[in-house]
Parts: C-alpha cells; structure tokens; sequence
C-alpha cells in the first residue's frame, strides 16, 4: 500500500530484496516531485540500509512501513517493523562484510535513532531540507571548461553557479609494472 498526501509518503512491505529496490525507487520519485532531488542518493542509501538490517535480523517477520516526510527544515525517513529487539550500530572489523549499515546512516545523516513501538521499533533518520536560496538542481546551468593546453584535449561539464578553478597535476611519466 502506498499512501502521499503533499508532505508525507508510506510505503508497506515485505522486506525483501526485491522490494527494497522498488522503494527505493519510491522513494527517490517522491524526492523529484518535492523538488528535493539532492537528497535522493542519501535517503536512498539510509532506507536501502535500514530495509536490509529488517531483511536479515527482523523476527518474527519482515512486514514493515517506510515513512518520509517533509517537515519544515528536514526530511525524516523511518522504517518500523515488528521485532522489538533494538539495533546496536556494530563495531566492523576491517575486513567484516557486514555490521556498517547503521554507521552509514549515522554519517551520511544530520541524526538517527531509534525508539520502541509497540508493536516492534522506529529505526529513523534525517536529512537538512535544502536552503530556499540554494539554487535548485534543474536552475544551474552546465559551464565548459577546457582542458589546459598540452593535457588530453577533453571537456569537464560542471554544475553549479560558479565554476572554480581547477587544479591539474603534472602528468607523471608512465612506467611498467614489467622489469626491463
């Protein structure tokens, strides 16, 4: 079941992998008609995060509610599910596979946390709403910059209001991986 009134979006599921990318594809059309498109890769990442750890440690099911929101100066993102059991952000060792996902979120958002609901928990996080006189994405226009003479003759394509200068090292001499 999906649900959007103007400031406010839930998505049901099974936390499934098939389904975390169908929301979080949700997720990012809701973004674009908010008008909030630079947030849509870090939402992204936080509910495909939070939809995993539901995925691999939620019992007694994987039923849960994806819920975003935007409130006046942020976009809050939540996922709630049945297992009470509250999530622990994991000390990953360099060369685990998993145990970073709730590390991710806490430092790609501006906060998180977590709170019990009966039944289950909220595993929620949030992002900055961006700033009325920051320029919208679809505003900025693109500026070509050429290369510096004597440097592979490409074009760099850059967003933004003002284009900085940029830096370019020297091109270091090429050297083999083969002796002789």
């Amino acid at each position: 079941m999906i649900s959007h009134p103007s400031r406010h979006c839930t998505v049901e599921l099974q936390a499934l992998p098939s389904r975390i990318g169908q929301v979080r594809r949700i997720v990012s059309a809701q973004l674009r008609y908010w008008h909030m498109d630079v947030l849509i890769d870090r939402a992204s990442l936080g509910v495909t995060e939070l939809l995993s750890n539901v995925h691999r440690h939620a019992q007694p099911d994987k039923t849960c509610t994806v819920e975003i929101e935007l409130l006046l100066d942020r976009l809050k993102v939540s996922v709630h599910d049945h297992d009470p059991r509250l999530p622990v952000v994991a000390d990953a060792g360099p060369l685990a596979t998993c145990g970073r996902g709730l590390a991710m979120v806490a430092a790609m958002s501006e906060s998180w946390g977590v709170l019990p609901d009966d039944p289950g928990k909220v595993v929620w996080f949030t992002l900055p709403a961006p700033s009325a006189a920051e320029p919208a994405a679809w505003d900025r226009r693109p500026h070509l910059t050429a290369a510096a003479p004597g440097l592979p003759r490409f074009t760099e394509v850059a967003l933004g209001d003002h284009v900085a200068e940029v830096h370019r090292p020297e091109p270091a001499p090429a050297r083999s991986a083969v002796p002789g």
